[in-house]
């Protein structure tokens, strides 16, 4: 997983429901992303879906923990089982932030 939320967190709730992979939760006192479920949006959006609608911008990447794009197109693949996605060769621009249109 390579996106994190930090403590700036206000628990507004705004990221939960925009998670394609149900991978954000409330914690014990901000949300908190589950890194088994995480894909940085890659297979659903050009960009991560809970720092594009955070109003206090503290969903952000993870310095610490950087993933290449064929292992989060992977990790989609097992999050949604049965779910078919277009290669990762083939996937277009609108898909993956790795993508530039």
């Amino acid at each position: 997983m390579a996106t994190i939320i930090t403590e700036e967190c206000i628990n507004c709730g705004a990221c939960e429901p925009e998670c394609p992979n149900g991978a954000i939760t409330q914690g014990d006192d901000i949300y908190v992303i589950d890194p088994k479920l995480c894909t940085e949006c890659v297979g659903f959006h050009d960009e991560e879906a809970c720092a594009a609608v955070c109003p206090v911008d503290c969903c952000v990447q993870d310095p610490n923990n950087v993933e290449t794009e064929a292992t989060l197109y992977a990790r989609l693949a097992t999050v949604h089982a049965g779910k078919e996605f277009p290669a990762l060769a083939t996937l277009p621009a609108n898909l993956s932030r790795f993508r530039k249109a």
